[in-house]
């Protein structure tokens, strides 16, 4: 196949400037395309085209098929890589790029529709060998082995599942899962199967090529979950024996093989003590990829690309080994202690240090709004061992620089730092079993950090907004009577701030 001279990226912020990078060391001219909330985010200006997608509704916008196709007919792109999320496994979309003559970054439509359907997906792993969990027959009530699990054939993400452990929250927990997957996925079939405590959630990086070929990248544990959206990620898996991970890798390939899978895909299974279960297969790049690329040392966009070009799989895919340990955590503008609320505003400073990987879709000056998932940046850290690897990202996560919305920083510092985590106990129920507020307990000596710089910009504050001699510091006195006094609360603990500005400096006492 000819070598692609330009691929439009069909997505947005962090995804779309993640496949930039590896366009632009392949020589491959890139094309973001972008709603109007987006246009002054940096993937906009890092393309090297961009092409405004029409809409006024933001999250409508890039699951706009048309207007991706015609964007990309502009642009002149002879590929789309549909990055994660949005149409990046919409079997329609996959459709239309090949009747349009253009290249589909990912797998064939089939691929996609059997594994985009839950209960499709079941048939056809089962068929494959490979271990799953059983639907449970609802015909007898009286049979039914709480807890159980509703879950939605279509989509992922957590949404169109439900938790249900007694009979009369089942017919509640079914009517709300239909309800949900309808709205998200505009399909309501849903299933039910056994539900599983204390597990652990792995999944498996697999690619396929067009030869006939499909290799696995070994393994990723991603069970520290809120709501069943991933929150850390690392890999490889401390807590699964070679074994395990034998079977894991093995059960992989087959599930892949068996819809002659074609790009990069990712395997999900449940481990449960020295069982595993299949869960769901993702025909797409995965948000947690960057964890596998610092273990194994490969560019798995560049692969996708290379795989979609019609090559084989590389050498270095096939002869797979993985050094060290990375772990990667999603950094959300939310609030965790106020029930998760969103951030939004301006990102006045946005900044780490270069002892980690950074893969952000913002920049200091970027607006974050309401209109798209709350994620501003994937921190990766990569050592030699786990310990390491958590002490350096919780370390370089504690000492960046991120003034403007409120972000769960501090709760992914927590879950670093905590005993549980960094003996590797990381069950799925990790952010059950442990609350927020014991994650998030406050450090003192940067609680005395953050009211000491609130104090100095409020009193710089004032003094900037005086009309007459602004030179002067707010609470300047020629001769010392009395300090200013603050109050302020930091959670449901008040302090008293006294600061006063003299020939000597600034004296502030908490």
């Amino acid at each position: 196949m000819t070598p692609f001279s330009r691929v439009l990226i069909a997505n947005r912020a962090e995804v779309a400037a993640r496949v930039i990078r590896t366009l632009d060391d392949m020589g491959i001219g890139s094309v973001a395309v972008f709603s109007d909330a987006d246009a002054d985010l940096p993937f906009v200006h890092e393309a090297d085209m961009a092409v405004r997608l029409p809409g006024t509704t933001p999250g409508v916008t890039y699951l706009n098929i048309d207007a991706v196709i015609a964007a990309a007919k502009i642009s002149d792109a002879d590929a789309i890589h549909p990055g994660y999320g949005f149409l990046a496994e919409n079997a329609e979309f996959a459709t239309r790029c090949a009747e349009e003559g253009i290249t589909f970054i990912g797998p064939s439509p089939a691929a996609i529709a059997a594994m985009g359907s839950k209960v499709k997906a079941k048939q056809l792993v089962r068929a494959a060998g490979v271990p799953l969990l059983d639907d449970i027959d609802l015909s007898d009530p009286e049979v039914i082995p709480y807890p159980v699990l509703v879950k939605a054939s279509a989509g992922g993400g957590g949404r169109g599942m439900r938790i249900v452990r007694s009979a009369d929250e089942l017919e509640p927990g079914m009517e709300s899962a239909r309800l949900e997957a309808a709205n998200a996925f505009g399909d309501d079939t849903i299933f039910v199967e056994r539900w599983l405590e204390n597990v652990r959630h792995i999944e498996v990086q697999i690619i396929g090529d067009t030869h006939g070929n499909v290799a696995h990248l070994f393994e990723r544990e991603c069970s520290i979950q809120r709501r069943h959206q991933k929150v850390v990620e690392e890999a490889p898996s401390v807590a699964i024996s070679p074994a395990m991970r034998d079977g894991l890798t093995s059960a992989a390939v087959a599930a892949a093989a068996a819809v002659d899978y074609v790009g990069v895909g990712t395997v999900e299974f449940l481990v449960a003590g020295e069982e595993f279960f299949f869960l769901e297969m993702n025909t797409r790049l995965q948000v947690e990829h960057p964890v596998t690329e610092m273990v194994t040392g490969i560019d798995l966009v560049r692969e996708q690309i290379a795989v979609a070009m019609g090559e084989a799989l590389s050498d270095q895919v096939r002869n797979v080994s993985v050094y060290g340990h990375a772990i990667e955590v999603r950094l959300y503008a939310e609030d965790p202690p106020s029930g998760w609320l969103p951030g939004t505003g301006p990102l006045h400073r946005f900044w780490f240090d270069d002892t980690v990987r950074v893969d952000a879709g913002y920049e200091s000056g970027s607006i974050v709004g309401t209109d798209y998932d709350p994620m501003l940046a994937k921190i990766i850290a990569y050592a030699d061992t786990r310990t390491e690897t958590a002490s350096v990202l919780a370390r370089a996560m504690r000492s960046a620089e991120i003034h403007g919305p409120h972000t769960n920083r501090d709760l992914l510092v927590g879950i670093l730092e905590h005993e549980a985590f960094v003996a590797a106990a990381t069950p799925t129920s990790f952010l059950e079993d442990h609350t927020i507020a014991a994650l998030m307990a406050p450090d003192e000596t940067r609680t005395r950090d953050h009211i000491v710089a609130a104090t100095l910009a409020t009193s710089a504050g004032r003094s900037a907004a005086a009309g007459v001699q602004t030179s002067i510091p707010s609470g300047w006195r020629n001769l010392f009577s009395q300090p200013q006094l603050v109050m302020r609360t930091v959670g449901s603990v008040e302090h008293i701030v006294t600061y006063a500005h003299r020939r000597d400096g600034l004296v502030v006492a908490i």
